[in-house]
């Protein structure tokens, strides 16, 4: 659910303003309702990006190295206005004394010793530099090639001297058409080019080759010149990759700093207030059920703080979610795809962690492919269970074993064959899905009917939300015609798309389906827009008339679109079928062990293939189909305390 917020306005003196920013930091509740202008912090984020720019840099470097002990120190105090104890800062360098190592984490203090980032990032521009000489060098080498071995110095010299000498590549006809009485020397004649040697006088309306730095010869050798400069400065990066972990916990107390830097520059200074009694002032927004905190620490160090309820077109009010343990198991995916939804929206984690999972089992809808998933997250539980599982692999094994309870009941075993699946395998899939029961034509409409709905179901539950938040206006009359048109054009859908001659999949007759548009229709263009007056509400229908209109089409392809469920599922079971046949023929004979890496190869890519299509199909049905029939947009902003750890 979404935690209730309020906006609070702290004011503290002036004198005490950084004193206050550390204690509030500590309280670590107060969302700040607006950034500071990028200038005004502006060192401080070249610095971070400087830091991550070094992380990235040495994350390139495969060269192996031995842990070493000192990357596990704490990073030091930053630096632009030093050793930073007004902020709580350490001032202690995260490799010791200079006698211990060449490099500091401190850019101010003094060090004789370079700043490591500005090293690291020194040391990759050279060797970009030699990259991009090295590549120009490569394509004079390639324009010359064809000329020899000469050295430009010698022609130059010959100018000098009076002689001058002009190269040309000409094609055939502008070469059969220069004056006779030019002096040159064919160097090289093909169907195409042809390369001169002219004397004396540069041939009209000709373009002259234009001479290298250097010979061919002096050219390779600066190539291979560079090529060990860039191996000596790669070997320097690889004796610093075991300073990541140093310069990623740098990059956490950097973005401590510009926390701190952003909340002291968004404190204004209140106006017309002597000097000595200077004041200023800050506001953000607090939990509810956190303000007992706020207001305690306020009380304790003599702040004046007001909380209230956030104003109805208040847009910048954070959202906080709280959800039980399990629905938090969504929090990996939501977090991956940045979504979150707005304060005065509506919450629907669990429903889109429910769905999410059948959607994916449904997707990947073989038993095999989830056996493999749940091992994987067995595993990381398993490793990480004294240190605390990370969530996604709690995520990965509830995923897992929706994904194998489905191809259990559909017999789907690496998209194999019946013939070849074992009895047993057969015997606990259910009829009505598995071909290994029933026949295929029937059971594809039995998948199609089961598709169209789960989607009347997940867009039934969304306008029953809606009743739930509407009970007390006439606008629940509009949720209650949503729901009629889905029922009546799941019925229509069913009649047109599932339904043949010799099975008829309808639920009810379709005059009954032409009853339930019609009559739901009119109930959401009564009430669609009703907002405490029924004419208001009737007179905005009229004004969009289009967009209601369109909403019958829309309800269709709403339901039409939970298809996806049944046809990227067949898709994949097709792809790990055709694996199977083209890897077959090769298992039987001495050529096995390139059977058994075609099915590696094949099955591993189709895992990945099906992993992109639940992030584009089943993530798609919850945040577009079903939070469309929801009113959910999506548009909030995560509640990001200042804190000393992000919450």
């Amino acid at each position: 659910m979404i935690l209730p917020m309020k906006k609070v306005c702290l004011m503290v003196q002036q004198n005490t303003k950084n004193e206050a920013l550390l204690k509030l930091r500590e309280v670590g509740v107060v969302h700040l309702d607006r950034s500071a202008p990028p200038e005004s912090i502006s060192k401080i984020t070249e610095q971070k990006i400087k830091v991550e720019n070094a992380i990235g840099i040495l994350n390139e470097i495969k060269t192996p190295k031995k842990k070493n002990a000192q990357s596990e120190l704490t990073a030091g105090a930053v630096r632009q206005e030093g050793a930073g104890t007004r902020r709580g800062r350490r001032s202690t360098d995260i490799f010791g004394t200079e006698e211990q190592e060449p490099y500091s984490l401190d850019a101010v203090r003094g060090s004789s010793r370079p700043y490591l980032p500005d090293l690291i990032v020194n040391i990759a521009k050279e060797r970009k530099n030699l990259q991009d000489r090295n590549a120009h060098l490569a394509r004079e080498i390639s324009r010359i090639a064809p000329w020899g071995d000469f050295d430009p110095v010698s022609i130059k010299e010959m100018e000098a001297l009076g002689l001058p000498i002009y190269l040309y590549e000409l094609n055939q006809e502008v070469f059969g058409a220069i004056d006779k009485d030019v002096r040159f020397i064919k160097l090289e004649d093909t169907k195409k080019i042809v390369r001169l040697l002219v004397f004396d006088n540069e041939l009209p309306a000709c373009t002259q080759l234009m001479l290298p730095e250097k010979s061919l010869s002096a050219l390779a050798n600066e190539i291979d010149e560079n090529n060990l400069d860039i191996e000596e400065l790669n070997a320097k990066l690889s004796s610093l990759t075991d300073r990541v972990n140093a310069l990623k916990k740098e990059v956490s107390v950097i973005q401590k700093e510009l926390e701190f830097e952003n909340a002291a520059a968004v404190m204004e200074k209140v106006e017309d207030i002597p000097a000595d009694m200077g004041l200023c002032w800050l506001t953000g927004y607090v939990p509810a059920e956190d303000i007992g905190n706020l207001k305690t620490a306020a009380s304790e160090n003599g702040w004046a703080v007001s909380a209230d309820e956030p104003a109805d077109t208040d847009e910048a009010v954070p959202t906080k979610l709280k959800n039980n343990k399990f629905v938090n198991l969504l929090n990996p995916i939501t977090d991956f795809l940045g979504i979150m939804p707005g304060y005065r929206e509506v919450d629907i984690s669990p429903w889109f962690l429910l769905f999410f999972c059948l959607f994916f089992g449904m997707i990947f809808g073989d038993a095999a492919y989830g056996i493999i998933l749940s091992s994987i997250a067995i595993f990381g539980i398993i490793k990480f269970a004294k240190k605390g599982v990370p969530a996604g692999f709690q995520m990965l094994l509830l995923l897992g074993v929706f994904n194998t309870a489905w191809g259990v009941i559909t017999c789907s075993w690496f998209g194999a064959e019946l013939q070849y699946v074992p009895q047993i395998l057969k015997d606990i899939s259910l009829s009505y899905f598995s071909e290994a029961k029933t026949d295929p034509e029937i059971v594809t409409q039995n998948l199609q009917f089961f598709c169209f709905a789960i989607g009347l179901v997940h867009l039934t539950i969304a306008h029953l939300k809606g009743i739930i938040r509407s009970i007390k206006s006439l606008k629940v009359f509009a949720e209650i015609g949503s729901i009629a048109m889905l029922w009546g054009m799941f019925n229509v859908v069913l009649y047109l798309v599932v339904s043949t001659d010799a099975r008829n999949m309808s639920i009810m007759p379709l005059t009954t389906s032409v009853y339930l548009l019609g009559g739901g229709f009119l109930l959401s263009f009564i009430f669609g827009y009703y907002e405490g007056s029924v004419g208001q509400s009737i007179l905005s229908s009229c004004k969009n008339l289009i967009s209601v209109v369109l909403g019958i089409t829309n309800v269709f392809s709403d339901i039409m679109s939970y298809i996806r469920l049944w046809a990227v599922g067949l898709a994949g079971a097709s792809i790990a079928s055709t694996v199977n046949t083209m890897a077959g023929p090769l298992l039987g004979n001495f050529l096995i062990f390139a059977g058994i890496i075609l099915l590696v190869f094949g099955h591993g890519l189709n895992l990945i293939l099906n992993v992109l299509s639940v992030l584009v199909h089943g993530v798609r049905l919850n945040t577009l189909e079903f939070s469309g029939h929801i009113g959910l947009t999506w548009s909030g902003t995560a509640y990001k305390p200042f804190a000393e750890k992000a919450k």
